[in-house]
């Protein structure tokens, strides 16, 4: 049995709440992640490095 269950084996409220949240934010987000990053950004990260 998992550690954030209750004793029947059900989740427990906040184990219940994570999940929903996980699975909600891969939902919305999933696709920004496989999106390229823009070279202005890529660029700016450089020279913010090379002033470091």
């Amino acid at each position: 049995m998992k550690a954030d269950a209750n004793g029947r084996g059900q989740a427990t409220p906040e184990a219940a709440f994570d999940i929903w949240l996980q699975r909600g934010l891969h939902h919305m987000f999933d696709d920004v992640m496989q999106e390229p990053i823009p070279e202005e950004l890529l660029r700016l990260i450089e020279q913010d490095r090379e002033q470091s």
